[in-house]
């Protein structure tokens, strides 16, 4: 007996001429189960509610491009050779999206709404953190509905059921082999992860981008064993997979933010908006109880507390898009 068995004998319904793919839509509710989280906890901080909309009208975008730009130039055989339709390599419906070129594209379209809104970049990326592993949770869901992205044979009674047509069914295995669902995996280490986040903000000051260092950490060490036990088609470069790689460094970065962030921020910011672009509203919760041990601007812009103890500032709420 295998859980699940088997895997969903549908991906896809069609809604008049429009063709609606099970994928697409667990990623669309990861994208907005991520953004309702990430807004409650940046307005929590000082935030005007509503402004994380402004930020992911350009990380959502840009994020989709990385993914494809990614996928396209880490799978080049499946796109670049003799007599191939290049245009395929914008045929996104066809599947191929990376989550690391995601992050890229992602960051890239934040650090953009983030200076358009006056949200400090840092700011939202620690409020992002654990919505980033809730999204990708439930992206991996989708995985299952696509029968992709299963790992090595096992006799585990969770094992799942692949068909042998499938293009990524090893050859020589018998028919009713289980695989390892490692996407399944990947959804429970990141639902932990999560867990582990919200833990430690508790325990420790995690701001100044520290709390995105420790997802960056976590979904690392996640991603880089369960990528290792895939068997679907991967370059491989110095004997291992490219995503692994990526993985590494994912980690390799993690660790830079929280060890330079530490030794430059050693308390919490004064607010969410950088210098001069507060919002001053009604819901608005400035933390002025606590103020960051360095008070020269640190490239995400340290706030200098005035002798009164207040923010130095005048409100900006016109500033938001």
């Amino acid at each position: 007996m295998s859980i699940p068995s088997p895997s969903p004998e549908w991906s896809f319904f069609d809604v008049g001429p429009f063709r609606i793919h099970a994928y697409a839509l667990c990623i669309l509710a990861g994208i907005i189960a991520a953004t309702v989280l990430t807004s409650r906890r940046l307005t929590s901080r000082g935030g005007e509610p509503g402004v994380v909309l402004d930020i992911i009208l350009w990380a959502v975008p840009l994020g989709i491009v990385g993914a494809r730009i990614y996928h396209v130039l880490t799978h080049p055989g499946d796109y670049f050779y003799a007599g191939a339709d290049l245009l395929r390599t914008l045929y996104i419906w066809e599947g191929g999206n990376a989550i690391f070129g995601a992050l890229l594209g992602g960051a890239v379209g934040a650090y953009i709404g983030c200076r358009l809104s006056g949200i400090r970049f840092w700011a939202f990326a620690d409020a992002l953190a654990p919505g980033m592993l809730v999204a990708q949770a439930m992206g991996r869901l989708g995985n299952w509905f696509n029968h992709e992205l299963f790992g090595l044979p096992t006799t585990l009674p969770w094992g799942l059921q692949i068909e042998t047509t499938n293009p990524a069914y090893p050859v020589g295995l018998p028919a009713g082999t289980l695989f390892h669902p490692t996407f399944l995996y990947e959804m429970i280490w990141n639902v932990i992860g999560v867990a582990v986040i919200l833990l430690l903000e508790r325990r420790l000051t995690l701001r100044w981008g520290k709390a995105f260092g420790v997802y960056l950490i976590w979904y690392g060490l996640g991603r880089s064993f369960f990528e290792s036990i895939r068997v679907d088609p991967s370059e491989i470069y110095f004997g291992i997979r490219t995503n692994v790689w990526a993985a590494y460094a994912a980690i390799l970065i993690g660790l830079v933010i929280l060890i330079v962030q530490s030794r430059r921020h050693t308390g919490t910011p004064v607010s969410a908006y950088r210098p001069g672009r507060e919002w001053k509203g009604p819901d608005a919760e400035v933390e002025s109880e606590e103020f960051d041990s360095d008070i020269e601007d640190h490239g995400d812009d340290a706030v200098e507390p005035t002798g009164s103890g207040e923010v130095a500032a005048t409100s900006t709420s016109n500033s938001r898009l």
